[in-house]
């Protein structure tokens, strides 16, 4: 079935997927604070029909120097939001996102300012849109759980975080958080088993062993 996008846009697409996210993006650190769109791939591919050589010749030289440029933009707002200087990179990562919607990692650096100005439903958002350019990345369902806790839709994070601990089972932070989680909706024993594991990979996690003081683990 042919596939919605050029060539070009999904040799971008692969590439974007296997880009590590750069965790101390903003030196945030995922705790019990807080930090979504969905997959960007459409639910059905659509034949399309075969445009003219110049118009598609023209249409991939505009997509490279967009890609190129966006990256340019998400590049700088990196620096910035490391100085501090969230405002300028939230506008960088704006540029970024709309020279190239694809750019995970400008989805996922702009989440997480916004996080960090409790603007969480943006957030949710931008990290849904990371998570659907990357699924089998930890950070943007941990980070959309830890806005959906903010807000008080504790099953959502839950459910994310479920998934975050299969994505990564070795991640102290997922499963101190799914600790959390769990404690809230009441099931003293989901949340027991999270912090237990949060403990046993990371012992001086002071969060997991208070919170496993308080189900009874």
């Amino acid at each position: 079935m042919a596939s919605p996008f050029p060539a070009r846009r999904l040799a971008r697409l692969r590439q974007i997927w296997r880009q590590p996210f750069a965790l101390g993006l903003m030196g945030i650190v995922l705790c019990g604070c807080s930090f979504d769109l969905g997959s960007m791939m459409p639910e059905k591919e659509k034949p399309q029909e075969a445009p003219k050589a110049a118009a598609t010749a023209a249409d991939s030289a505009v997509s490279a120097g967009n890609v190129s440029e966006a990256q340019a933009h998400t590049a700088k707002g990196q620096t910035l939001a490391k100085a501090g200087e969230t405002a300028g990179a939230l506008d960088e990562f704006n540029r970024a996102v709309a020279l190239d919607p694809y750019n995970a990692q400008a989805l996922y650096g702009r989440a997480l300012i916004y996080q960090g100005n409790n603007e969480h439903n943006f957030a949710i958002a931008d990290f849904s849109a990371a998570n659907g350019l990357n699924p089998q990345k930890v950070e943007p369902l941990l980070g959309r759980a830890m806005s959906y806790l903010a807000i008080g839709k504790v099953k959502e994070a839950a459910a994310d975080l479920d998934e975050a601990s299969e994505v990564d089972p070795h991640n102290a932070q997922v499963w101190t958080t799914r600790g959390q989680a769990y404690e809230r909706l009441g099931d003293k024993a989901k949340a027991a088993t999270s912090y237990n594991k949060a403990v046993a990979l990371r012992p001086r996690d002071d969060t997991a062993r208070s919170g496993l003081a308080r189900v009874g683990g």
